[in-house]
């Protein structure tokens, strides 16, 4: 586990299709009660579930992404007894009962921010804003392939990300074509815009540390939905 800012930690996994490099993130949020959010699910092992207990008081889990049932299993039976909250429809896919995200605990609020990411058709998302590290988490909203990375992710990203052969950050192709209602997802990317973001963590790749807004910005116009993004 690694602490990438104050009451902020990532756990990096291996992921199927995604290997190691891209792979998948998990946040742990501490909020100012010592309660721990557990954002994005994994192949937890008991170590992991010692060392997220140590943080704080674990108090919920949630997976962001109707797509993103991979480890749900794993993740429901590292934590079984938390609150669950996913997309419309997650329970079913997972086979266990979920808490709608549209309806947040009011524990988050002022501290936990989300949207729901309008206008998607075949994948339910949404994206989160921590305050107080001024970090936005998403799932695959946009990836992070860096020059730096190796052959193999700079491959994925020339042909899987919009605008990959120039720029770390990028939207896979799959979410540029499943927006089907611009004009709603435009109007989702304006509430994301407005939080006040430095850093962003993707659900896959590496974490932009500094400058995200911009980088965020450029890859939103890059992939068409411009018009808020640059505000």
């Amino acid at each position: 586990m690694k602490s990438i800012a104050q009451d902020l930690w990532l756990l990096h996994y291996k992921a199927p299709l995604l290997g190691d490099y891209l792979g998948r993130n998990v946040s742990v949020v501490r909020l100012r009660s010592g309660d721990l959010v557990i954002h994005s699910t994994g192949p937890f092992t008991p170590e992991d579930v010692t060392a997220i207990k140590a943080l704080g008081r674990p108090a919920f889990v949630l997976d962001a992404l109707s797509k993103h049932d991979t480890f749900a299993k794993e993740g429901r039976a590292a934590f079984p007894d938390l609150p669950y909250y996913a997309p419309a429809g997650f329970s079913e896919v997972v086979g266990f009962p979920t808490e709608s995200l549209s309806h947040p605990p009011s524990a988050w609020a002022g501290q936990f921010d989300s949207v729901h990411l309008n206008g998607m058709e075949g994948q339910d998302e949404y994206a989160f804003f921590h305050r107080a590290s001024r970090t936005l988490i998403v799932c695959d909203l946009v990836f992070h392939v860096t020059k730096e990375a190796p052959l193999g992710p700079r491959l994925f990203a020339t042909v899987g990300i919009v605008g990959g052969r120039t720029h770390d950050v990028g939207m896979p192709r799959p979410e540029r074509s499943s927006v089907k209602d611009a004009d709603a997802f435009r109007r989702s990317l304006a509430t994301l815009m407005s939080w006040d973001f430095d850093r962003i963590v993707v659900g896959h790749g590496e974490v932009v540390e500094s400058g995200g807004k911009a980088l965020l910005a450029e890859a939103l116009h890059e992939a068409g939905f411009g018009s808020e993004a640059a505000g």
